[in-house]
């Protein structure tokens, strides 16, 4: 039997906890859902990575006010897909920080995302009509940028192409707390529909020269000694490797695209079927894995029917 599309059975109430890592840090994890991170400094809050939806966003903002009345000063936008960006309304904060190449994909794709990841996600975007339209980054930075929270020195980097051309992380090195996006995830399968597969795992060793105590990943709850972080670094570099690799394998043999999935979906659910969204993510993963192995280094943009007519031709085809 054909499996559902994407996440849309997906209904059931997520436990949600809120947890202090650090002096300065939180981590909000909505079980297999996007994680978000806080950072209370001396004179206000910066959330990375905002929810769905301004509505879902007032949970995460009704635990941060149990811990502080400071005003949310920053939001950082890790990447920009709509799961992570669109709830940005919801804080009022001064600045809405993303990398110039976020910006440019927020501008090339964010509407065609916007449509595409509702249709993906009806539970985490329960509420759309709070959303006011696309989230627009009111600072943005090429390499990196500084900011300092009264006395907390925080660092926010591009360190290169992997999860989509604009990944941006965050770093406070005071307290070697690293916030990746969906660079690397901790028990929940990578989605690569815009991704630059091969480049990934240099990008992964550009996080690991940090060497991070704590690690709050893309999903998933955060990593909180230095072995862990390198376990889920090296977990989600695992994962991009086979995907690549096996899916390349099948271009250099002219096999379709449908048998390449037929092929390769096996052979990795045998080792990540347990992480959460393995079914939904594959076909995503596969296409995208088949047309940068077939030499498209820019990824082509995914609307709501392009998912669709993929899913039909993958799942049922």
């Amino acid at each position: 039997m054909a499996r559902a599309f994407a996440s849309t059975q997906d209904l059931g109430p997520k436990e949600i906890t809120f947890e202090q890592l650090t002096e300065n840090t939180w981590v909000y994890v909505e079980e297999g859902d996007p994680t978000s991170g806080v950072i209370i400094g001396d004179d206000g809050v910066m959330v990375i990575d905002t929810r769905a939806t301004p509505l879902a966003a007032d949970d995460l903002i009704r635990r941060v006010r149990e811990v502080t009345d400071k005003p949310f000063r920053y939001v950082v936008l890790t990447h920009y897909h709509a799961v992570r960006v669109l709830g940005a309304a919801a804080y009022g904060a001064e600045h809405i920080i993303a990398s110039e190449p976020t910006m440019e994909m927020i501008r090339e794709r964010g509407d065609a995302d916007y449509k595409s990841e509702a249709d993906r996600f009806p539970r985490l975007f329960q509420g759309i009509e709070s959303i006011p339209g696309l989230t627009w980054p009111t600072m943005t930075f090429s390499d990196r940028m500084t900011i300092m929270m009264g006395d907390l020195e925080v660092q926010i980097m591009h360190p290169g192409r992997g999860h989509t051309r604009g990944d941006t992380i965050v770093w406070v090195p005071s307290q070697k707390v690293l916030f990746s996006g969906d660079l690397v995830e901790n028990g929940a399968t990578p989605y690569t529909g815009d991704a630059h597969l091969r480049d990934w795992p240099g990008t992964l060793d550009k996080l690991r020269a940090l060497k991070p105590d704590f690690l709050i990943p893309g999903r998933g709850p955060a990593m909180k000694t230095p072995e862990a972080c390198e376990e889920a670094i090296a977990g989600t570099e695992s994962f991009i490797r086979a995907l690549y690799d096996g899916v390349a394998r099948e271009v250099a043999a002219n096999n379709s695209l449908k048998e390449a999935y037929d092929t390769v979906v096996p052979a990795l659910e045998s080792k990540y079927g347990h992480w959460s969204i393995f079914a939904h993510c594959m076909p995503f993963d596969i296409s995208r894995a088949y047309d940068e192995a077939s030499g498209m280094d820019h990824p082509r943009i995914w609307t709501a029917e392009r998912d669709k007519e993929m899913w039909e031709q993958l799942e049922q085809g």
